[in-house]
């Protein structure tokens, strides 16, 4: 005997760019105990998404999805002989439809904190004041600097501290950009407080996802952020293949806290990305192995790889063979201007070291990340500082561990891209 599930997730996630909407993880167990489950498998979330497909034996079904935000949704379904049932799970409404990913990732509060009732959340007593210094006079509210050129110094770990600790005269962003800085306004989406900013492979984009600005591009980009008396130099994991890279300047206090939020558009890596932060890598792992054959084939998203093999790396805790550990050495050696690649190849190595020259290589790779600089993925710094600990005599590993921390203290650990918060501005 055999029926058949339906199953999807129903939000609006403004999908003129991710068509397929996204994909989330759940589970599906029959209600009495016995009989076939299905654990930790994939339900499309979206709108218009076509639903997943599963079989199961007839009898009382429990389904439940937990979305990137931490979010647990679950429905109760009575699945027949021979009939195929529909289950659809609904989340509470996104404050506006144009931040529905920023919702499923848990960045904003839902429509009810938004619209319902007297407890608004309120912007921050400074909040009226962000912008970025420009010249000498402040961009009109809304605003914020793109460096899609930066210097390359300016990721290296000396450069970023000195922002942090010694705040220039001058506007940060002249400091860290290389050809001129662009004066970017937010989307006209959703409301003052919440501002929308999107980025394609070579920089922001309106909301149509149509270029607003030319000019050359970097290795790495950066947003710069000016709010409530903070700035802050915000890492844009660009290009991300052809997939948009969404921040979020939230005035308001975010469920997480974090004053910016950047996630990528992406149908499966983006909710791996908001799994991992929350420290689910189960999830996380069941959306990268989905998408192996699209990050490593011809491995033409490397941010993209990255992430996964964040995930696949902080997943495995035996020390046998994978098949992505030769994934690992191509990361470490074909796209040095990112330190993740060596990091990643680093904590593999230093986890299944077993000689001295084992633990030798480690350290090198250890060093070699650092020596490139800050992170992209701010997993990257927990785990530099994390290997560099485990040689506390070396001096070299020592010089650099002090560095990590102190500019640890400066990042948003609940984002997953490097974000540095640098105290208090110069006009």
């Amino acid at each position: 005997m055999s029926a058949v599930l339906r199953v999807r997730v129903a939000l609006s996630l403004d999908e003129t760019d991710v068509s397929d909407g996204a994909k989330v993880v759940g589970n599906i167990y029959p209600a009495a105990g016995t009989g076939v489950a299905h654990r930790n498998v994939l339900f499309p979330c979206g709108a218009s998404a076509t639903p997943a497909r599963f079989e199961v034996d007839p009898g009382p079904h429990i389904v439940t999805a937990t979305l990137p935000s931490g979010v647990v949704l679950t429905k109760d379904a009575e699945v027949r002989e021979g009939t195929d049932t529909n289950v659809t799970l609904r989340t509470a409404r996104s404050p506006y439809e144009s931040h529905s990913w920023q919702y499923l990732m848990g960045n904003i509060e839902s429509y009810g904190a938004y619209h319902d009732g007297e407890a608004i959340p309120v912007p921050r007593s400074q909040g009226s004041s962000s912008g970025v210094w420009e010249w000498n006079s402040v961009v009109e509210p809304g605003h914020a600097a793109w460096v899609g050129d930066p210097k390359p110094s300016s990721w290296q770990f000396a450069s970023m501290l000195k922002l942090a600790e010694e705040p220039p005269e001058r506007p940060v962003v002249f400091e860290i950009a290389h050809s001129a800085p662009h004066s970017i306004p937010s989307l006209d989406l959703g409301d003052a407080a919440a501002r929308l900013y999107r980025f394609g492979p070579n920089g922001p984009v309106d909301e149509h996802g149509e270029p607003t600005h030319d000019g050359p591009t970097g290795p790495r980009q950066f947003l710069v952020v000016s709010l409530a008396g903070s700035d802050y130099v915000v890492t844009l994991p660009a290009p991300w293949g052809t997939a948009q890279i969404e921040a979020l300047v939230n005035e308001r206090q975010s469920p997480t806290g974090s004053a910016v939020s950047v996630t990528v558009r992406d149908s499966r890596v983006g909710p791996a990305l908001g799994y991992m932060v929350r420290g689910a890598f189960d999830s996380a792992a069941t959306l990268v192995k989905d998408a192996e054959s699209m990050l490593y084939g011809k491995m033409t998203n490397p941010l993209a790889a990255v992430a996964g093999a964040y995930v696949l790396v902080g997943s495995e805790l035996s020390e046998r063979p994978h098949r992505w550990d030769p994934w690992l050495s191509r990361l470490r050696h074909e796209f040095d201007w990112m330190s993740d690649g060596s990091l990643l190849w680093a904590m593999r190595h230093l986890r299944r070291a077993h000689s001295e020259a084992e633990r030798e290589a480690a350290r090198d790779a250890l060093l070699e990340a650092f020596d490139r600089g800050v992170p992209v993925f701010t997993l990257g710094l927990s785990r530099l500082i994390h290997g560099l600990s485990e040689f506390p005599d070396d001096p070299e590993c020592a010089a650099r561990l002090d560095q990590a921390r102190r500019l640890s203290w400066r990042v948003d650990t609940r984002e997953p891209f490097v974000i540095v918060t640098l105290r208090g501005r110069t006009p």
